[in-house]
């Protein structure tokens, strides 16, 4: 019994050394290193031209390892007037048994390297990033943050997490079974990989000048907010996204506000700092008003319901079911053609092509558009179109829908939307994300999106541009026009809800060259105080960013304007 007890526990023995050796090699490895992770570089985000817009700055991460703390009271002392913590918290920190015992991230490296001189045992230094925006609020509801982690929490910084964030490397340190590192030996290190670059189509010049467009016209008309975008409507880059007030991103927890936040609990807080960094271009919506009338009128167009020699009346209003819905001029516009009523922002007329169409209709070009699916945009939390059921649409919502009131769009709907109308009926992807580059600039892969061709046809995408370049050169858009340029575009002031509060949200959509379009603008106003009109105070605003942005972008006049239009 004894020599067969024995034999098995030979053979248990030679299995254990000669099959199993290398497992419990590692465990035993596992039992004497102690890790700790090496952050890796978070990729770079760079505009159009290359310019740097998030960076990394090189910080350090202070720890404790209590098993090798030899002189505990001076390692307290150090921390208390490096760090600036107080002796109690890190007197806790030092005689807390533990692994290892994290003292503070983001340390700067100056103070770092102090620590690290010291030289005090059972003390790490461990170099670390914060990340860093060069240019503060420039673009901050695009560009997004980091959090404590140095992960993406809004943006362009969460959307493209993966492949920004890099692989964190390791510091291996052999230790004795009491934890005390072992002299001689030293540490190992697993080198980080860094996070790969990204590429944009925003413009960091064309950014700031729309940025100051924007506050200038907030100031002088002591708005709530304003929001403008520019795209190339034929590929959908975007090459601006304003929303003004914008706020630091490298004190992304401080309001812009500057509310007085004393007294307030923390979920209230919390709130403010989420409504202060939410990006109104593509998560809140609004009514549109008459820049909606470019997709009744594309609709139109295209069924064939209207053309552009169809004579209407207004008398300053228009009868529908029992209703009298007016239009902006009281007085009427009487006798004028489909151009002269687009010319002219004429509700009456719009509100006849859309109950032409009829609802069925309407729904069909709706969905045909693209209004009920959401863009798709490279950024998150993009909210939908609300709109009325069909079922629940009767000739009078119809009628105010047509001119673009009674629903709500985000702007970047819009923007999408009226590119495919006018850049002959590709609706194309809006987007920032151009390319991903290794850190040395090389491209690791470029970034498609989707194109749906054929949303309208080129006759009608056609048709809609000359409109819409007279509505600029002998309509209500006058003050977006620029001598030299053949400019598109269309005017709107919206009411907000309730009507009785007299809120009103001025804008205005312009797109150059009409012929040929490269670039498309919307600018939102909103509460305006004074006058309010879209045609008066966002289209100067529109002019003035076209005056400096398409020479930059190398688009040359074409002819002169009609001789008494504004420069």
């Amino acid at each position: 019994m004894c020599s067969v007890m024995l034999l098995g526990l030979m053979c248990r023995l030679v299995w254990l050394m000669g099959f199993r050796s290398d497992y419990y090699y590692e465990k035993a490895q596992d039992l004497h290193e102690r890790e700790r992770d090496i952050k890796a570089a978070r990729g770079k985000i760079l505009d159009a031209k290359g310019k740097v817009l998030a960076d990394n700055k090189t910080v350090c991460t202070v720890s404790v390892i209590h098993s090798q703390i030899k002189e505990p009271e001076k390692v307290i002392r150090l921390l208390v007037s490096e760090l600036g913590i107080t002796e109690a918290e890190a007197r806790k920190k030092v005689e807390k048994v533990s692994s290892i015992e994290r003292i503070r991230t983001n340390v700067d490296k100056e103070t770092g390297d102090a620590i690290r001189r010291a030289g005090l045992f059972g003390v790490k230094v461990d170099e670390d990033y914060k990340r860093y925006y060069p240019f503060g609020t420039l673009a901050s509801h695009v560009l997004g943050f980091t959090g404590g982690d140095n992960q993406g929490i809004i943006g362009l910084e969460v959307e493209y997490e993966e492949a920004l964030k890099g692989t964190p490397g390791k510091i291996l340190t052999t230790t004795d079974a009491r934890g005390v590192e072992i002299d001689k030996i030293g540490e190992s290190r697993t080198e980080p990989i860094n996070g790969n670059d990204l590429r944009l189509s925003l413009d960091i010049s064309i950014q700031e000048f729309v940025q100051q467009a924007a506050l200038k016209v907030m100031e002088e008309k002591q708005a709530d907010r304003v929001s403008i975008l520019l795209m190339n409507p034929g590929n959908g880059e975007i090459y601006a996204c304003v929303n003004v007030p914008e706020f630091d991103l490298n004190d992304p927890f401080t309001l812009n506000t500057g509310t007085d936040t004393s007294g307030m609990d923390s979920q209230k807080i919390q709130d403010l700092l989420n409504q202060m960094w939410r990006n109104p271009c593509l998560n809140d919506t609004y009514e549109p008003g008459s820049t909606f009338k470019i997709i009744t009128m594309a609709a139109g167009l295209q069924e064939g319901v209207v053309s552009v020699n169809d004579r209407f009346y207004c008398p300053g209003y228009k009868l529908v079911d029992d209703r009298r819905i007016h239009c902006a001029n009281r007085r009427g516009h009487g006798s004028q053609n489909f151009v002269e009523g687009a010319q002219n922002s004429c509700n009456p007329v719009f509100i006849e092509v859309g109950l032409r169409l009829g609802v069925e209709n309407y729904y069909k070009y709706f969905q045909q558009f693209g209004l009920f699916k959401k863009t798709g945009i490279d950024l998150p939390g993009e909210a939908g179109t609300i709109m009325h059921k069909m079922e629940n649409m009767g000739n009078v919502e119809l009628a105010t829908v047509s001119f673009g009131q009674s629903f709500q769009i985000t702007p970047i709907q819009l923007a999408a939307s009226v590119s495919a109308l006018i850049n002959g009926g590709n609706r194309v992807t809006p987007h920032f994300g151009t390319a991903v580059l290794s850190g040395s600039g090389k491209t690791v892969r470029e970034l498609l999106y989707p194109v749906e061709k054929g949303i309208v046809s080129e006759k009608t995408s056609e048709t809609v541009r000359e409109i819409l370049e007279k509505v600029v050169s002998e309509g209500s858009g006058r003050n977006a026009g620029i001598p030299g340029y053949r400019i598109g575009g269309k005017t709107a002031t919206s009411q907000t809800l309730p009507r009785s509060a007299n809120r009103y949200i001025s804008s205005f959509l312009g797109f150059a060259p009409a012929n040929e379009p490269q670039v498309l603008a919307l600018c939102i106003i909103h509460d305006p105080k004074g006058v309010y009109y879209g045609g008066t105070i966002a289209a100067p605003v529109v002019r003035s960013i076209f005056q400096n942005v398409l020479p930059y972008l190398g688009i040359e006049k074409q002819r002169a304007i009609a001789e008494g239009n504004p420069e």
